[in-house]
């Protein structure tokens, strides 16, 4: 049992960081360098829409394992890294929450009016956001290799 559910904590972590790698080293830039605006912001949201909806599911996977795993533990035994994963992971879904709620509100208000400068600027506000987030996700699975 506790294969599988490492298994799907796995798999969410891999969703989540491959959507962002995906997003930020190919979608964005091949977007940005071939499209105007009133193409590239609609396109881009749509894409978001739809990758946040897996999201949603890789945290509630994430959170639900990451839970279960440390039950099975006893924490003050638990490696360092599992300590580490927690607290980045906790923080990438708070900042996950805020990058939803705001700036992404703000980015579909924008595009649904065809508002291209505000779309622009809520675009730029997700994209320091995600960034922030590809490297802490990172940060934790690296913490859990090094911290064992």
């Amino acid at each position: 049992m506790y294969e599988w559910i490492q298994w799907l904590h796995l798999a969410a972590g891999i969703v989540w960081l491959g959507g962002m790698s995906l997003l930020l080293w190919a979608v964005r830039p091949a977007a940005i360098a071939q499209l105007a605006p009133p193409e590239r912001l609609p396109l881009l949201h749509s894409v978001l829409s739809r990758f946040f909806v897996l999201v949603w599911m890789a945290i509630a996977v994430l959170l639900a394992s990451g839970g279960w795993m440390f039950t099975t533990a006893d924490m003050k035994l638990a490696p360092r890294g599992w300590h580490a994963m927690a607290g980045l992971g906790t923080l990438m879904c708070v900042i996950f929450a805020h990058l939803y709620f705001a700036p992404f509100q703000r980015l579909k208000k924008a595009v649904a009016a065809q508002d291209w400068p505000a779309a622009a600027q809520a675009l730029g506000q997700i994209h320091p956001l995600v960034l922030t987030n590809f490297i802490l996700g990172w940060t934790a699975v690296t913490a859990v290799m090094v911290w064992r």
